[in-house]
């Protein structure tokens, strides 16, 4: 009995009251924000890099691959499938929901330094300003001011443009919280591992491809705004915001999901004629790491038209491997973007030529090729920037949609930007003509669960329909 009660006082005096018996100590009551932050990023990069017909099409879009025997995506039916909802639940509901609890856990973090805390909110944030551009740059005018809140169950959709300008102002403001001298979210930054002065050069990258979005109808918004980040963009390829995959699901690199062997035994997928002829008509040293030969040969598949899996180059085994990476942002991309600046008239620093050369060099070594190889490649004369055919919009576009393949969504993005190539949509004898989408229709449950804003927004932006430019497409 004396044993019994003396263990009963050790153990009340062990806690402060008998509640704390409920709690369960093997269970966080409050997850840290860098789970989130990881996930929500993983959830970005996969919904950008899978080839999954039922979320991603923009590889058709641009026409770097094209189908086997399922012609509804390259020939541009949003609605056979729930493509729009799809994209539009996980990067609401996967993405920005997720960086949005990340956000609030880590101002109400009471432990944490202030520096290393700003460093934390300055990643996540612009983090949602990727996704911001993403949904705004795909659908138009979207939820945004009234979105995620639970006490308002149908948001308005605000104005595109707003939207925008509202996100270049929040990735200035999370730029200007980093500390570079001190760290931020380690662990769960698979990006740089939470090195400050690698965001920085992120963030600033991420502003010079959004200022550049809107430099045909804001072109003193969109000079002012290149000419802060270009001192601070990426520098090299060891610069790049690449996601890493891991070999296993559900850990793996999506296109891996959809292609590999290991993990699928459809064939639904080669690559298009579009792309492979101009890549052979250049003898790009890219195509050993894009495509498979056909007898010794690249050959691509009539784009938008049956094709059968055997006869055509499809995706090169090292895209289709578990572990390869998924690019949000690249040096490539930045050296064109850099080179676009130039032309128009904006103060940065270099010729436009140097920033082409730079651009295509880094994406031929970046994919395994050497710098004799680019050197080659530049000297051609429908590939040196000075002899290329077409104006400086068409020599930078075509370049950038070569560079940019498996980035579907980027190379859709610079395509309608630019106006380059002369991508053509398929030509069905007796069906009406085609349009490659400019955007992506609104979800259709949206007609249900917010039918009175989802009309307004259509009518908005000229109409809920494919072909409906977005406001900065105006050439």
């Amino acid at each position: 009995m004396l044993i019994g009660l003396s263990t009963l006082v050790l153990m009340i005096s062990c806690v402060d009251n008998l509640d704390d018996y409920n709690v369960d100590q093997k269970r966080a009551k409050d997850v840290p924000p860098a789970p989130l932050f990881t996930g929500a990023m993983k959830e970005l990069a996969d919904v950008l890099t899978t080839p999954n017909v039922n979320v991603n099409n923009y590889r058709f879009y641009v026409q770097h691959w094209t189908s086997t025997q399922y012609l509804d995506e390259p020939r541009y039916n949003m609605t056979s499938r729930i493509i729009p909802q799809n994209v539009w639940q996980r990067l609401y509901r996967d993405v920005l929901a997720d960086l949005k609890e990340a956000k609030r856990l880590a101002e109400a973090d009471e432990f944490t330094i202030e520096a290393v805390k700003n460093n934390q909110l300055a990643q996540i944030e612009i983090m949602e300003v990727y996704a911001w551009s993403v949904l705004v740059n795909t659908f138009g005018n979207v939820p945004y001011s009234q979105a995620l809140d639970p006490d308002i169950p149908l948001p308005v959709y605000d104005d595109a443009e707003t939207v925008y300008n509202d996100i270049l102002g929040r990735l200035d403001a999370a730029l200007n919280l980093i500390s570079p001298e001190v760290e931020g979210i380690e662990e769960g930054d698979l990006l740089y591992e939470g090195e400050m002065d690698r965001w920085v050069k992120f963030g600033n990258s991420l502003k010079l491809k959004l200022a550049m979005v809107i430099a045909d109808v804001n072109a003193g918004n969109s000079q002012a705004l290149v000419e802060q980040a270009a001192p601070n963009v990426f520098l090299s390829i060891e610069d790049n915001a690449a996601f890493p995959y891991l070999s296993a699901p559900p850990n793996n690199n999506p296109v891996s999901e959809e292609i590999n062997p290991l993990f699928t035994s459809r064939q639904d997928y080669v690559a298009a004629n579009t792309l492979v002829n101009a890549m052979n008509d250049l003898e790009d040293p890219r195509r050993k790491f894009y495509f498979t030969q056909i007898n010794g040969q690249y050959v691509g598949g009539e784009y938008g038209f049956s094709n059968s899996y055997s006869d055509f180059s499809t995706v090169h085994p090292r895209i289709t491997d578990p572990s390869f990476e998924a690019l949000l942002l690249d040096y490539s991309e930045v050296e064109f973007l850099l080179a676009e600046a130039v032309e128009r008239g904006f103060n940065v620093t270099g010729s436009a030529a140097g920033h082409y050369s730079k651009g295509v060099t880094a994406s031929i070594i970046y994919w395994g090729g050497t710098a004799a190889e680019a050197n080659a490649y530049l000297a051609q004369a429908n590939v040196n920037y000075n002899t290329a055919p077409g104006d400086w919009s068409q020599k930078i576009g075509v370049q950038k949609w070569i560079a940019l393949y498996n980035r579907g969504y980027d190379a859709w993005l610079a395509w309608r930007r630019l106006d380059a190539p002369d991508l053509q949509p398929p030509d069905v004898e007796g069906a009406e003509a085609l349009v490659i989408p400019k955007r992506v229709i609104y979800p259709i449950n949206e007609q249900t669960l917010n039918g009175a804003n989802r009309q307004a927004a259509g009518e908005a932006i000229g109409g809920d329909i494919g072909a409906t430019k977005l406001w900065w497409d105006i050439n």
